[in-house]
């Protein structure tokens, strides 16, 4: 492998979608854009840089082999077409590739193939095995044997997932525009880029996502934001700029290197575009926005048009990146608010007692990935009591935590409130609660427990009134080390209950892995 002349070697991912590979309608493939691609690639590559490319355009390839006008509606359809164009797809790029002698791989994924870790992890040695052999992998969806079920839905997805398999530093989305807009360029003369988002959430209120994507295409701007959400994650600088210069990319890489080692020098902004913001910065005219200091131009190399999306600073670590962004959920866990803000925590390590549960929805096996929803009230009657029931239910899941808590213990939600959860929300199922012969005599009885808070226990004495106050939002992932009928069996009891109720127990957690995305 060369050795790199520029900063140490980097491994990158460049997403290239249909838009740029074949022409929107006479769908022949773009070679002058393919061809700058090709030698950017290779000029990494003789940087010392790790390279992998993730291609869109089988079915627009397959478009022209049929000579057909448009993409067809069904799924059969879309599959054979896939099929067709795959094919020339890879004998393109490998021609143009084999023009400057550099080897290529083709990689087709699916999410089945990467939701069983041990598929994932061989995946994984298969990335790393090509690119410690110099050869540059070209990835896709298998879109012939996908399916709806098992679909990443857009190569922007599938490239931050690869990103975050192979621990990329970069993850370049190549697009139409040279960055992401406060509304879409083409239509709003004053539309005003965005330079660096340091939060996809203050992201969203800022700019607009629709209008953008070809006919040919499955993504746009909005896919691009979750693929940078998920790249972000897993500690991936995430770049959107234009594929009509990809050379771009070497700047962008130079620019972004110098400002972390510190060589920066204030400069004029360039002329020609709209004043700069972030995403931390209001977009009113009356408030200014303070230069971001990875957007201040560096003595000598004016900043190349591009949005950047900063890594996260504390990384999720692979197992909990996997099981956030590949696996597909079998099922649901419902937690309590006190449960939600202490996995929100670090230190909880991501993991869910069964005191913490009020039910679960659906059936999963042990060892599969599920949601985990929270419920919440949102009536304006019991708005003004979330606060005093969070902090109370904090306290309580606190102490089987075996942290900072009141003397209180964590008990079981009695007969009656657990039957009246069941009638607020007809969506979750709550299994009945274990008879009293069937646990042991120095527990404390079951009708004499309680552990609803008092916002919930108002509700117990009138079950019917502001049912639909109610409302469930999912917040995060994990493993379930319980099936579904089991953890609802244990659901709100101390951990030490789960080999009196279910005979044994693998693990005092109920679900581990977790990855809270949304916080309290």
């Amino acid at each position: 492998m060369a050795r790199p002349r520029h900063g140490p070697s980097q491994t990158i991912v460049i997403k290239l979608g249909t838009s740029s590979i074949v022409h929107e309608t006479t769908h022949r493939p773009l070679l002058s854009t393919l061809s700058a691609v090709v030698e950017t690639v290779v000029h990494l590559r003789e940087q010392g840089h790790k390279v992998v490319l993730v291609s869109s355009g089988a079915i627009g390839v397959g478009l022209k082999r049929m000579d057909m006008a448009h993409r067809p509606k069904s799924l059969s359809g879309k599959q054979a077409l896939a099929a067709i164009g795959q094919g020339r797809l890879i004998a393109l790029w490998d021609n143009l590739f084999g023009q400057l002698e550099q080897p290529i791989a083709q990689v087709l994924l699916t999410r089945g193939d990467i939701s069983d870790r041990t598929r994932y992890l061989n995946a994984v040695n298969t990335f790393r095995e090509l690119l410690s052999m110099g050869v540059v992998p070209i990835v896709n969806e298998n879109d012939t044997v996908s399916v709806s079920e098992i679909k990443f839905g857009d190569n922007d997805t599938l490239s931050a997932i690869t990103s975050s398999m192979i621990h990329a530093d970069y993850l370049f989305l190549l697009t139409d525009v040279d960055g992401l807009y406060t509304s879409n360029p083409r239509k709003d003369p004053s539309a005003t880029p965005i330079e660096t988002v340091s939060s996809i959430t203050a992201i969203r209120s800022q700019v607009s996502t629709s209008t953008l994507g070809s006919s040919l295409g499955t993504g746009g701007m909005e896919t691009k934001l979750i693929a940078a959400e998920i790249a972000m994650a897993a500690g991936v600088t995430t770049v959107i700029t234009s594929s009509k210069d990809p050379k771009n990319i070497f700047k962008i890489i130079e620019y972004n290197n110098a400002l972390r080692s510190g060589s920066t020098t204030p400069l004029e902004p360039q002329s020609g575009r709209s004043s700069p913001v972030t995403a931390s910065s209001s977009i009113a005219v009356s408030n200014v926005p303070t230069p971001d200091p990875l957007t201040t131009p560096i003595l000598g190399l004016p900043r190349p048009p591009h949005t950047v999306f900063k890594p996260s600073s504390v990384p999720l670590r692979d197992l909990k990146s996997w099981t956030s962004h590949t696996l597909f959920p079998s099922g649901s866990v419902v937690i309590d608010s006190g449960a939600h803000h202490v996995l929100s925590r670090r230190e909880s390590g991501g993991r869910l007692l069964p005191a913490g549960v009020l039910g679960v929805r659906g059936a999963f096996a042990s060892g599969q990935a599920v949601r985990i929803l929270i419920r919440r009230r949102t009536g304006v009657a019991v708005v003004a009591k979330a606060e005093e029931h969070v902090q109370s239910s904090i306290k309580k899941y606190s102490e089987e935590l075996g942290t900072s808590a009141p003397n209180t213990p964590l008990l079981l939600a009695s007969a009656s409130a657990t039957s009246s959860i069941s009638v607020m929300d007809p969506e979750l199922e709550v299994a009945a609660i274990p008879a009293l012969s069937t646990v042991d005599e120095d527990m404390t009885p079951l009708n004499t427990l309680k552990v609803l808070p008092e916002e919930d226990q108002v509700l117990v004495k009138n079950p019917s009134d502001e049912i639909d106050d109610w409302e469930v939002e999912e917040v995060g992932r994990g493993l379930a080390n319980y099936n579904s009928a089991q953890i609802d069996k244990v659901k709100g009891l101390k951990s030490s209950y789960i080999p009196q109720i279910l005979g044994y127990a693998d693990s005092e957690y109920v679900v581990e892995n977790i990855t809270i995305r949304i916080p309290p």
